[in-house]
C-alpha cells in the first residue's frame, strides 16, 4: 500500500517590493512582442481550473527573484506581463490546459515558487503562466527502498519537515528552500548546500512524471542500476520546463541522523584553502558542507581580516562519519577556528529577508559555475578581475560552495551602484565579461541556478555542437515550441530570445500565431 503523507498546498512567498498596482505600473522592459490570450480561450481555461486575470496576479507572476527584474520593479516595470495565470491541482487539468494552448499556439510557462535568479519562470512572450503549487504532498514513502514519490509543487521546507518527522531526509538544502518547490529543483538541476554528502538533485532524482506540450502524460522509468537504454529522466532534469511540465518525481532519501561534526579553518590565501580541500577530497572524503570564502567574503560573513575561512560540517551515522572526519581535519593545515563559525553560518544560511533592500541599493547578483580543480584558482582570479574592470562595479568576490572529486562549485558575488537607468546595461556587461572568462578558462556555464533568460545567450558557446541536439529534442517533444519559449537560448515562433536595455517602452501585444 502506498504510504502517502499529505502536505498542504500554498501560494509562493511574496517577492521583495510588495504588491504592484495598476497605478504604479509603468511598462515592460523586454524586446519583442507579447502574445495575447483571447477571451474565448480564457473561458476555456476557466472551465478547467481556477484562472486569474486580475492585475495583482498578472503583475505578480511577471516577476521572479531575478535581481534585474527586482531592480525594474522598484520603478514600476516588469519584464513581461502574462495574459492569464492558471492554477491546476491535478495532472489531468495540466494536460487539458496544455492541449488548449498548444492548439492555439499560446506560450506556457510553468512556475512553482519562482525563486529562480535568472528569469527562469518569466513569461517573456506573455501568454499563460501555469502555477504548479497546487500539486503538493508525498504520494508514497517507500522506507525499505529509501525512495519517496512527491508532487512537484511541494515547497522544499514543507517537504523536508515532513520527511524528517518520518525519520528521513532528502538532503537537498538550497538557500531558497522555503521559496522553492521540488519541481523547480529538478527543472533547474539544483544543488543543495549538502550535496557533497547527499548528491545534487540530478543524483537523487530517479524518475519523473511530466506532461508534454500536446497534453501527453509520460512516466520516465526508474533507471537505477538499469541498462534498459538511455536514462530519459535526465532529459527532463535541467530542462527548465522547455520540454515538459514536471508534475511529480521519485527521489532517493536517507535516514535522518542527529550526529554531526563541525570545524572551521583560516588560510592566508584562497589558493591555500583550495589545496587543503583538494587533499581530503583526493583521499575520498566528502563532508556534507565544504565552503571556502575569499578574504572579502570572510570579512563580510565572519568578521575576519586578511583570511580565507573554510567551514566544514558532516552528518550521518557515527560509525561512518567520525573516522573520515579525522582524515579531513588532518588535511587542513590552516589555523583552527573551532566550530562557532559553522554554527553561526547554520543559523542564518537560508535567510533571504534583506535581499530585496540590498538589490535595490547595490544591484548585487551571483554567478555560480563549476570549475575543474586544475583551473579553479585561475578562474577565480581572472573572473573577479574581469567583473571589477566593468565601469560601475564595486565588489567581485567568490566562495567555493560544493566539492566533488573532479571539480568544485564556484560561486561569484558581485555588486555596484550604477544609476538605476544604467543597471540593465551594467548587468549585461558584467555577465558578458564573467561568463566569457569562465568558459574561455575551462569552467562551465552553470552549477545549480540553471540558464533561464539571463544565461541563454551563452548556451551555444557552452554546449558547442550538442546545442543543435538539444534544439532537435525541443522540436521533437514540443513541435510548436510553446513551452517556456525564449529560454535556454532556444529559438521560438514568437520571436528571438528577448533582450533588455534601458528602453522601457511597452511593445504592443499580438495575437497568437
Amino acid at each position: 500500500m502506498p504510504k502517502a503523507l499529505p502536505i498542504s498546498s500554498r501560494q509562493p512567498p511574496a517577492l521583495p517590493g510588495g504588491v504592484m498596482t495598476r497605478a504604479q505600473f509603468r511598462g515592460e522592459t523586454l524586446s519583442g512582442r507579447a502574445v495575447a490570450v483571447s477571451d474565448a480561450t480564457i473561458r476555456q481555461l476557466e472551465a478547467i481550473c481556477p484562472t486569474r486575470v486580475d492585475d495583482h496576479s498578472l503583475f505578480d507572476y511577471a516577476r521572479d527573484w531575478w535581481p534585474l527584474g527586482l531592480v525594474w520593479s522598484t520603478s514600476g516595470h516588469v519584464a513581461r506581463l502574462p495574459s492569464a495565470v492558471v492554477m491546476p491541482s491535478t495532472v489531468d487539468q495540466i494536460a487539458a490546459v496544455l492541449r488548449i494552448c498548444n492548439e492555439a499556439r499560446i506560450p506556457v510557462v510553468a512556475a512553482g515558487g519562482r525563486s529562480g535568479v535568472l528569469g527562469n519562470s518569466l513569461p517573456v512572450f506573455g501568454g499563460v503562466v501555469l502555477d504548479t503549487t497546487q500539486l503538493s504532498g508525498i504520494l508514497d514513502l517507500r522506507e525499505d527502498d529509501l525512495v519517496v514519490d512527491v508532487q512537484a509543487g511541494t515547497f522544499g521546507d514543507d517537504f523536508e519537515t515532513t520527511m524528517q518527522a518520518a525519520g528521513y531526509t532528502a538532503g537537498h538544502w538550497p538557500q531558497s528552500i522555503a521559496l522553492s518547490t521540488v519541481g523547480g529543483w529538478i527543472a533547474c538541476r539544483g544543488a543543495g548546500q549538502m550535496s557533497s554528502r547527499y548528491g545534487t538533485i540530478s543524483d537523487i532524482t530517479m524518475s519523473v512524471t511530466a506532461v508534454l506540450a500536446d497534453g501527453s502524460v509520460i512516466d520516465t522509468s526508474d533507471y537505477s542500476h538499469s541498462a534498459t537504454g538511455p536514462d530519459l529522466t535526465q532529459l527532463f532534469v535541467g530542462s527548465e520546463g522547455t520540454l515538459g511540465v514536471i508534475t511529480s518525481a521519485r527521489l532517493r532519501i536517507s535516514p535522518k541522523s542527529d550526529h554531526a561534526r563541525n570545524a572551521a579553518f583560516a588560510f592566508p590565501s584562497f589558493a591555500a584553502g583550495v589545496a587543503a580541500i583538494r587533499r581530503f577530497v583526493r583521499r575520498g572524503m566528502s563532508p556534507a558542507i565544504v565552503r571556502l570564502y575569499d578574504q572579502v567574503e570572510s570579512r563580510r560573513n565572519f568578521g575576519t581580516t586578511n583570511q580565507c575561512v573554510l567551514i566544514l560540517r558532516d552528518e550521518g551515522d557515527p560509525a561512518l562519519i567520525d573516522g573520515p572526519w579525522q582524515a579531513v581535519l588532518e588535511s587542513c593545515d590552516g589555523e583552527a577556528l573551532g566550530d562557532a563559525l559553522v554554527k553561526q553560518w547554520m543559523s542564518h544560511r537560508n535567510n533571504v529577508s534583506t535581499m530585496g533592500e540590498l538589490i535595490a541599493d547595490r544591484a548585487p547578483d551571483t554567478m555560480e559555475v563549476a570549475a575543474p580543480w586544475s583551473r579553479v584558482v585561475e578562474i577565480y582570479e581572472k573572473t573577479t578581475a574581469a567583473i571589477s574592470a566593468i565601469d560601475g562595479s564595486r565588489t567581485a568576490t567568490a566562495h567555493i560552495s560544493h566539492v566533488y572529486s573532479d571539480r568544485v562549485g564556484l560561486y561569484f558575488m558581485f555588486g555596484g551602484r550604477p544609476e538605476l537607468n544604467a543597471r540593465p546595461g551594467w548587468y549585461r556587461q558584467v555577465w558578458d565579461a564573467a561568463a566569457t572568462t569562465v568558459l574561455q578558462n575551462g569552467g562551465n556555464l552553470s552549477h545549480h541556478h540553471g540558464i533561464g533568460l539571463g544565461r541563454g545567450r551563452f548556451m551555444r558557446s557552452a554546449l558547442g555542437s550538442s546545442f543543435d541536439v538539444l534544439d532537435r529534442v525541443k522540436s521533437a517533444l514540443d513541435p510548436n515550441r510553446i513551452l517556456n519559449p525564449g529560454k535556454m537560448g532556444l529559438d521560438s515562433p514568437f520571436g528571438p530570445p528577448p533582450v533588455w536595455s534601458d528602453d522601457v517602452t511597452v511593445p504592443p501585444k499580438t495575437e497568437a500565431p
